[in-house]
């Protein structure tokens, strides 16, 4: 079936000719003669009487065109569903983040308030997941990115800092440069090649130190809970500590110095066409890592 041939047939009724109908659908009128005529040979049967005065539907064409009409008129209902769904979010989204990315938590309660008609499924793990294969509409990744067909969106960096409690530093004093983290206690998140080798670099200089942990992890949510508890320094992505920092539970250490940072992509499998659930998803993200900074 050619619903090409469906539309035309259908708008020669509604306009009363094929000028009427050409115009309409910006065809000439030749082709909307031949369109008609395939149609016919299609269905074996005529389905409009022509005259030079006059166009009339046979009895064929009467029940033929009960139901193309409504056949177009659904299509036409479809396409402006869609136009609907590209104007807002709306519908399930699908994303997946890094485990213990707590920074979405606020930004998908924001998205949600936003946009009553969205549903969102966060799946939060480590795991690199097939977004195609596994039906995701978008991905929060940290760190180098893998070759693939994915597009990527650069959307912030991880940064990564030291910090302990104030009763730690009372107890222990603060380490005034990175040579003195050698003697401190130390929380290591055990993610990564040489965990326990923190590199750290100034205006000036790069240093590396080797410390020794008394307790590794590979879950950033408990590093925070050890250093906030004052059993030693830890260092970990920023974002796991903001609100520890604005109530005064942990102060940063030898913040002129910094740790290598972790680039933050959110990856899509296409552009094209991308839905508003998607992109305006991905704009709050932006916005919620770039506000975080600027605390």
């Amino acid at each position: 079936m050619d619903l090409n041939e469906l539309l035309v047939f259908t708008r020669v009724v509604q306009t009363g000719s094929f000028t009427g109908a050409a115009k309409l659908l910006g065809m000439p009128k030749s082709s909307v003669s031949r369109k008609v005529s395939e149609l016919e040979d299609r269905v074996g049967a005529r389905l409009l009487q022509r005259t030079t005065r006059k166009l009339g539907l046979t009895d064929a064409g009467r029940i033929y065109f009960a139901r193309s009409a409504r056949i177009v008129a659904e299509i036409e209902e479809t396409e402006q569903a869609v136009g609907q769904t590209q104007a807002e979010p709306r519908g399930l989204l699908r994303v997946t983040a890094p485990l213990s990315f707590t920074v979405l938590g606020p930004i998908v309660a924001d998205y949600l308030r936003r946009y009553p008609e969205v549903q969102v499924d966060l799946v939060c793990t480590d795991r690199r997941v097939d977004l195609v294969e596994e039906g995701f509409d978008m991905a929060v990744r940290a760190g180098p990115l893998d070759d693939s067909s994915l597009v990527a969106r650069r959307i912030g960096e991880g940064k990564r800092v030291l910090v302990a409690s104030p009763a730690y530093l009372k107890r222990h004093g603060t380490p005034k440069v990175p040579a003195d983290l050698e003697q401190h206690v130390c929380i290591v998140f055990g993610a990564g090649a040489s965990p326990n080798v923190w590199k750290l670099r100034s205006a000036e200089e790069s240093v590396e130190v080797e410390v020794v942990p008394r307790f590794t992890v590979n879950d950033p949510d408990i590093v925070v809970d050890v250093a906030r508890a004052g059993v030693g320094i830890a260092a970990a992505p920023a974002f796991t500590f903001a609100e520890d920092f604005d109530a005064g539970k942990l102060r940063e250490v030898l913040a002129t110095w910094s740790l290598p940072s972790a680039p933050l992509h959110v990856l899509y499998p296409t552009t094209r066409h991308l839905s508003p659930k998607v992109s305006v998803f991905a704009d709050l993200v932006t916005k919620g890592l770039a506000d975080l900074r600027r605390k």
